[in-house]
């Protein structure tokens, strides 16, 4: 195909869609057809329409049925077969159909993804499908009850993953713009007519829409739209790879369409460690995240639009050679790597510290072990100071920096008797090391254990202190709460009971000392 004959395709489009998505606003709004925020999920403030994806779809079909119909007119021959672009264009009508459906009357996930699982065989039965498997040993025909399920599985994937990503004005039609004209690229590099077509012709009806879509929106893609151009996206990919080597020809869709995949993995991932439903919503995907940290959608919008950029400029790369997938792969993994932690996905710290315990176990098990000879030692301890010297020796290698007594119930010596615990701020009989608890430095973190008498009788509270709260605990909690509370409460009824006597002849001694001086006087 001539240069021209894309750019005539383009404008066409993209005009035809600037007006179509005008007069579609005005139409949904007219029947009521409008997203009003009524949950936490809803960014929007105000009712906005959201069937913009019918002006899309018209734009888009109406475009290519005219290129079709220009061509045999003319009787030039078409570079591809137009029964291969009647059948992606009648899969996605499928779609489209669905998605206008579910912006009216909603569906519930699975019949949307039996609607669409039908359509992707329609793609399959078309010549549309991965068939074949490509290692570095070679390729190898794939059978339909192999290729078949990938096919679906593919279609599913991006189809849906466009739709998770449709959460800020302009994010999901702006990152389809960006990924289309990578494709397209990629189809002109690859010799796909067929795939260049269908590219450039959503491009300039995405281009078209965008112009209302962009923040502030004045209207939404809706399911129809955010289906539509995924799944277009999706046989387009699997079109461009009849052209390519299989393991080129997956790379670079998958790469091109980083960013709504990604979304995808990551909602799936967290709501698995979360153990909630897999296709329940919530207010954490990548964009929810952002505008967590204090960007404004606006920002938002822009920074997606600049990765989904990077993911697309990654597949470029992959043009050159098999040997640029190593080198690509590892990019975008620092990549995702690096964004994942600005994030702070609470899912994926709780797995990393996971990973922690299951590569380190000797630590845990150490620690572990500290709390029971310490648990032991208590039990061997009478005054004050072995308490102090027992529990000082268990927990600083654990990470606390010292510990505090508080205890209403019970009646505690004079501070003179009591040493090596000192009486702190608050009230409290405090032991602490490292330099931790002069001056005003307070702990930045406590544990408080209630303390029961054997009797049942409630004898005071026991906290842990820390300076710190950077780093996690490494140790079974049980073990604090269990025989070690027990044992700590007895020693220290030992170690108070002792203190009596020495505080009742310390007082003895202040008694005579003040009888001394009244005589003399």
């Amino acid at each position: 195909m001539a240069p021209h004959s894309y750019l005539l395709c383009f404008l066409a489009s993209g005009l035809l869609s600037l007006v179509l998505t005008r007069e579609v606003r005005q139409f949904a709004i007219r029947r009521g057809w409008i997203d009003r925020p009524e949950n936490g999920r809803h960014i929007h403030r105000r009712p906005v329409p959201r069937i913009g994806g019918l002006a899309i779809f018209i734009a888009f079909g109406g475009t290519v049925g005219t290129f079709l119909l220009s061509i045999r007119v003319l009787r030039i021959a078409p570079p591809f077969h137009v029964a291969k672009a009647v059948g992606i264009l009648a899969a996605a009508s499928v779609v489209l159909a669905m998605g206008l459906f579910d912006d009216l009357r909603p569906l519930g996930p699975w019949r949307k993804f039996t609607i669409e699982s039908v359509a992707a065989v329609l793609l399959y039965l078309d010549g549309f499908g991965i068939r074949h498997l490509s290692t570095f040993t070679g390729e190898s025909l794939l059978q339909p009850w192999v290729g078949l399920p990938l096919t679906v599985f593919w279609v599913l994937l991006i189809t849906n993953a466009f739709n998770l990503i449709d959460g800020l004005d302009g994010l999901a039609a702006g990152s389809a713009l960006f990924s289309t004209v990578i494709m397209f690229v990629i189809s002109l590099l690859t010799a796909s007519p067929l795939a260049s077509l269908l590219t450039i012709i959503l491009a300039g009806a995405i281009l078209g829409f965008l112009r209302y879509n962009f923040h502030p929106a004045s209207i939404f893609l809706g399911d129809s739209g955010s289906l539509f151009i995924g799944f277009v996206l999706s046989a387009v990919a699997l079109a461009g790879s009849q052209k390519s080597t299989t393991m080129i020809a997956v790379a670079i869709p998958v790469v091109s369409l980083g960013l709504p995949i990604l979304d995808v993995l990551l909602s799936i991932a967290r709501r698995f460690l979360s153990a909630k439903p897999l296709f329940s919503g919530d207010d954490d995907h990548i964009h929810h995240k952002l505008l967590k940290r204090g960007f404004s959608q606006r920002e938002a919008v822009l920074l997606l639009y600049g990765v989904t950029a990077s993911f697309g400029l990654l597949s470029l790369a992959l043009l050159h050679s098999h040997a640029t997938i190593a080198l690509v792969l590892v990019v975008i993994g620092l990549g995702v790597g690096f964004g994942i932690q600005q994030l702070r996905y609470a899912e994926f710290s709780e797995l990393f510290l996971l990973a922690q315990r299951t590569l380190q176990p000797r630590r845990f098990i150490a620690e572990n072990l500290q709390i029971r000879r310490g648990t032991d030692a208590l039990g061997r301890c009478f005054d004050l100071e072995a308490i102090c010297r027992t529990l000082q020796d268990t927990l600083e290698p654990l990470g606390f920096d010292g510990f505090a007594f508080r205890s209403p119930h019970v009646a505690i010596p004079p501070d003179g008797t009591v040493a090596p615990l000192l009486r702190s701020s608050d009230g409290r009989l405090q032991y602490a090391w490292n330099g931790f608890g002069t001056g005003h430095n307070e702990p930045g973190w406590e544990l408080t254990l209630e303390l029961v008498m054997p009797s049942g009788e409630r004898w005071g509270q026991f906290s842990l202190l820390r300076a710190g709260c950077e780093d996690a605990l490494h140790f079974d909690i049980n073990l604090l709460s269990g025989r070690f509370r027990e044992r700590l409460v007895e020693a220290a009824e030992r170690a108070i009971s002792s203190c009596w006597p020495a505080a009742e002849a310390h007082s003895s001694e202040e008694t005579r000392l003040v009888a001394s001086v009244t005589v003399a006087r």
